[in-house]
């Protein structure tokens, strides 16, 4: 997988801004260091015209520099069985990404508490997404487990595979739910496509054979962006005149945040709080109705 972060600092860069030092590699500043100079970055990033050269410079130095948090939250999840230790780094940066945009220094905490539960999440979540041969609710990924568990406990003491009844007395949950969470369950690992479509067909594929992989769909990209426009309607249409007007303002016409400041006769700083609220609310209001 690509991913493009911050690059060392080169000739692409107008200069550091003021107070703030040149650093020629960030990646190899220490940890510790990297704690403090953080402070300072962040202070000046408040400031700084957003996509200006000096507001890039700070931001993709902040990235460079907190790169061993990433690199810490994914040596706990090399030894998961899937997923190359590269493409989890990858993953983990955009969790730091997320938390060097978002993050504020008037909340007094240390920006390594901030980060380290985006990074974590990032990850977790692409494991979510990658380790299910189909996409399963997460409430059912989580009863699988727990069906797992049930089942190894019960067939010990029975001395057979227990009942779907069996399973839902020792979960104490009902019996349709353990009928879903098995079926869902199959959804974990797959099978060939090049299986014969015919079931009664012998396991050899016989010539001319049709297999499952001749009769698969293509999936439509568009369909993922037609789903999360439909859940989004209604919460935008929650929202007040003013916030739509920034919400359109920001990513309908692309405007930054200085531009739309000058529109609203307000600070760079003053939309940006606005834009994490209402990005929040809508994230939320997704995540409610996924």
């Amino acid at each position: 997988m690509a991913l493009r972060t911050a690059q060392t600092v080169g000739a692409e860069r107008a200069g550091a801004p003021d107070g703030l030092p040149w650093i020629e590699d960030a990646a190899r500043i220490a940890p510790q260091d990297a704690r403090e100079l953080s402070k300072h970055f962040f202070d000046s990033l408040r400031v700084l015209e957003e996509g200006t050269p000096e507001y890039q410079y700070a931001r993709n130095t902040l990235i460079e520099m907190n790169l061993s948090l990433v690199r810490f939250a994914a040596g706990r999840f090399r030894n998961r069985g899937s997923g190359d230790m590269e493409d989890i780094v990858q993953v983990g940066t955009i969790g730091l990404i997320k938390a060097i945009d978002r993050f504020d220094l008037s909340r007094e905490v240390e920006f390594t508490s901030f980060a380290v539960p985006y990074i974590v999440g990032e990850i977790k979540r692409f494991f979510r997404d990658t380790t299910w041969s189909v996409h399963v609710p997460r409430r059912l990924q989580e009863l699988r487990v727990d069906l797992a568990k049930a089942k190894e406990t019960l067939a010990a003491g029975l001395d057979r595979d227990p009942t779907v009844k069996e399973l839902a007395e020792h979960l104490g949950i009902g019996e349709e739910e353990v009928t879903e969470g098995l079926v869902a369950a199959n959804g974990y690992t797959a099978g060939s496509l090049d299986i014969p479509a015919d079931s009664t067909a012998p396991t050899g594929r016989a010539t001319g054979a049709r297999t499952y992989a001749d009769v698969l769909g293509e999936p439509d990209p568009a369909m993922e962006t037609v789903e999360n426009l439909h859940t989004l309607a209604p919460l935008l249409g929650g929202l007040d005149a003013r916030e739509r007007r920034i919400i359109d303002m920001r990513f309908g016409q692309e405007m930054t945040q200085a531009q739309i400041g000058e529109e609203l006769g307000i600070s760079q700083m003053h939309v940006s709080r606005l834009l994490s609220r209402i990005l929040r609310r809508l994230r939320d209001g997704m995540l409610t109705q996924d």
